[in-house]
């Protein structure tokens, strides 16, 4: 990666007083660019390795796991209101934050989602950006470094300094032309709701949701609930990934069956002798139990379960317009609606979703709406989609 002239040579921090004095000068930046590197191939919580920070005449690498560091001074800068922590692409780097401080940092601009509504496409790279915006190449070869082994290089020193050294100049660049454009607003509505501290703290007993059953069968999915909570509170407890307690397939299996003894809990593909018969199969057979004992009330419902199943056609041409305007628009088309609000929108009524109000309403929301009743028709005009109204004949 090419250093700008006038940057400073990075500084490795690996004890308290000096994280604790460059902290102190970074509160008085107006924003600070942020990125970690951490290790989670081996665990459940993320651990902690390194943080970049720089300000506007510094850049510091900190090395979270140096030994008798205490990393709080580091809280109470991402808690400070008066800077804005810069991040590109912050949900990982906020999880682990949260873990570390029990709170999001604040306020949050995420470089990432700033050029979606900047008209970068559906989701820029902090690559493109640096070549786009400040014109430059940088080396992706230690992207998958090992950054729990120490000591650090110095390759990838240099490689963790550009994380933010660059950073900044995307984010002046992002934040002057969405400024001119009137579009801070729409990138600020997004950061709201990336820092909501509950989204990024595991609830065992929404664990199932994220394997989206299909079934609509209550009972299933109630075993399923429960057989996933187990797995996430045993994942968390021995510190260790998911799936290396049972694969997601082998829980929909157990969900299907419900074994009860070690025996048939033993035929259940993904599951060794030793597992059936030992302590987490036991475990693993009481949960299934308690389960078939609570009434059908205790079952969760079906997720996404509609009155009334979408039309095909309408999901179809509600796309259409979607991709109209974000061309039009130049804003990303995920910003604007996700899938479920189009298929939503193609069911229900007045779906109570984020394409229906504020920016988006504005841009999309109140034309799909007038789309689906039969207000304004699509045609094309030379290579764009036009959207022709009823009054225009």
């Amino acid at each position: 990666m090419v250093k700008p002239d006038n940057a400073p040579s990075p500084v490795l921090i690996r004890d308290t007083a000096t994280l604790a004095a460059l902290c102190e000068r970074l509160r008085h930046e107006s924003f600070v660019t942020v990125d970690t590197e951490f290790m989670r191939e081996r665990t459940y919580w993320p651990e902690l390795c390194v943080v970049q920070l720089a300000g506007e005449s510094e850049v510091a690498i900190i090395d979270a796991l140096a030994p008798g560091l205490d990393i709080s001074p580091l809280g109470e800068l991402m808690g400070d209101p008066a800077v804005i922590k810069v991040f590109h692409a912050c949900r990982q780097d906020i999880e682990i934050f949260v873990l570390k401080f029990g709170a999001t940092p604040t306020p949050v601009f995420d470089t990432q989602i700033a050029a979606m509504v900047a008209g970068f496409g559906e989701q820029a790279g902090y690559d493109t950006l640096v070549q786009s915006l400040a014109g430059q190449q940088i080396d992706k070869a230690h992207r998958f470094s090992d950054w729990s082994v120490r000591p650090l290089t110095e390759a990838q020193l240099a490689y963790a300094a550009g994380d933010v050294t660059w950073l900044r100049t995307i984010y002046a660049k992002l934040h002057d032309r969405l400024a001119r454009e009137g579009r801070l607003e729409w990138v600020g509505a997004e950061m709201a709701s990336l820092t909501d501290p509950a989204l990024y703290r595991v609830d065992p007993q929404t664990a199932w949701e994220r394997l989206k059953p299909r079934s609509f069968n209550r009972r299933l999915l109630g075993q399923l609930r429960d057989i996933a909570a187990w797995r996430e509170r045993e994942a968390q407890r021995a510190d260790i990934p998911r799936q290396r307690i049972l694969k997601d397939e082998t829980l929909l299996e157990l969900a299907a069956t419900a074994p009860s003894t070690a025996e048939q809990l033993g035929r259940i593909r993904g599951i060794t002798r030793g597992f059936a018969e030992g302590r987490m199969g036991a475990a693993l057979l009481a949960v299934i139990e308690s389960c078939q004992a609570l009434p059908d009330s205790a079952m969760p419902a079906p997720p996404n379960r509609r009155e009334k199943a979408a039309s095909p056609a309408l999901v179809a041409l509600l796309k259409v317009l979607l991709a109209a305007k974000s061309d039009q628009h130049r804003i990303a088309a995920r910003l604007l609606a996700s899938a479920e609000d189009i298929e939503r929108l193609a069911a229900e009524e007045q779906p109570d979703i984020p394409a229906l109000s504020g920016w988006r309403a504005e841009l999309f929301g109140n034309d799909a709406q007038a789309l689906k009743a039969g207000r304004i028709t699509l045609g094309v005009d030379g290579k764009r989609v036009r959207l022709v109204r009823s009054d225009e004949g």
